[in-house]
């Protein structure tokens, strides 16, 4: 396993908690996860880390939700999250990193605003395609996907469940099949990032618990006004980072 301080553990410990969450509760609490895991490892041993503690967790979500998604969008999606991923991993090596995020963090809240401006409007399936390509791009280059996936499920008007069983199912999908061989490819995968992040994986579950604990005593309207929340600080770390 990693050569961690006592303090180094409780960080990685926090990101798992808050990984778990993520899955089962609020979608854009993966960014806090994010930030927890940078402040311990280096971006590259981060990343791979926190990739460990998200598959966790999308298998408990999974287990959790595996009845309420929405089959026939993730299948639309499937085209233009791979040209996303693809299109992330062209620029992860040609353009600076800060400058990706902070191009990312713009385009959310541009988003959000004309989310918010036609909010009686339910996005089409065009526009659908638009948000999995950028959902694919964001969550290969800067761990971000959870932002844009929720802009268009809100602007869908997906009920609680159903949002999370889509996310669920997206995300797992995304890690497991794409961003998992990516990484393994590039060398990221090793064998102590692997052994510490299972060491956590109870931890990521214990999150995952309570998240959906949470989940359960929030009604669809209040689950909205959080998930918009989240995006919102989600966009802003992006940009400010």
């Amino acid at each position: 396993m990693l050569h961690l301080t006592a303090l180094g553990w409780c960080l990685l410990a926090l990101t798992a908690f808050v990984g778990g969450f993520s899955k089962t509760a609020l979608s854009g609490a993966a960014t806090a996860a994010v930030v927890l895991a940078a402040l311990v490892l280096p971006a590259k041993e981060s990343t791979a880390l926190l990739l460990v503690m998200l598959l966790a967790g999308d298998a408990w979500a999974i287990r959790t939700y595996w009845r309420d998604a929405d089959w026939r969008l993730l299948v639309r999606l499937i085209l233009p999250v791979v040209v996303g991923v693809a299109a992330g991993g062209v620029f992860l090596g040609r353009v600076d990193d800060h400058l990706l995020r902070r191009t990312i963090g713009a385009i959310l809240l541009v988003l959000l605003v004309v989310g918010l401006l036609t909010r009686h409007h339910r996005p089409g399936r065009v526009e659908g395609q638009l948000y999995g390509g950028l959902a694919g791009f964001t969550t290969m280059v800067a761990n971000a996907g959870g932002p844009a996936m929720s802009l268009y499920l809100l602007g869908a008007r997906y009920g609680k469940l159903a949002f999370l069983g889509t996310t669920a199912w997206f995300f797992a999908t995304v890690n497991l099949v794409l961003k998992l061989p990516v990484m393994i490819s590039l060398g990221m995968m090793t064998r102590p990032v692997v052994l510490t992040g299972l060491a956590l994986v109870p931890v990521v579950w214990l999150g995952a618990w309570v998240g959906r604990l949470v989940v359960a005593r929030l009604d669809d309207m209040w689950f909205a006004r959080l998930v918009t929340a989240f995006v919102v600080v989600s966009a802003f770390y992006l940009v400010l980072a």
